[in-house]
């Protein structure tokens, strides 16, 4: 993948800074929606960035074993939907990483500009459509 400064023209004027910074404001509201599912079933782990750990139940006093049973459940159920949100979180913050670093907008695979429209979609895009495929 070439770098910025290797291609023929310069990235930072591709997208107008207005397009720009509406993208980063929705990439911003996505990631505090995220931050907020994420804090209603786990607990941030302040040793690992990005990380999550999904709140096993506390068991104390409880009426029934089928509430025991629907406590485990529920964290069952809970854990591949904390790693989804993480992994969607981690390409946020990529995303708004390369806004800061003016490296935004950029195919990962082919070093090409990702449409307009495609980044308005999908504001955390990695690659362009052609590489999608």
């Amino acid at each position: 993948m070439p770098f910025i400064s290797d291609l023929p023209y310069n990235y930072s004027n591709l997208m107008d800074a207005k397009i720009i910074q509406k993208l980063k404001a929705k990439l911003g509201e996505r990631k505090a929606e995220i931050e907020t599912e994420l804090a209603s079933f786990a607990k941030k782990d302040n040793r690992t960035p990005g990380d999550y750990d999904t709140q096993f139940p506390d068991f104390g006093i409880t009426q029934s074993a089928d509430e025991d049973a629907l406590k485990i459940a529920t964290y069952g159920n809970s854990l591949p939907v904390e790693y989804a949100l993480e992994l969607r979180l981690a390409e946020i913050n990529q995303a708004l990483e390369k806004i800061e670093k003016k490296e935004y907008g950029q195919c990962e695979k082919c070093g090409q500009p990702i449409d307009q429209k495609r980044l308005e979609v999908m504001p955390a895009a990695k690659t362009c459509v052609k590489c999608q495929k």
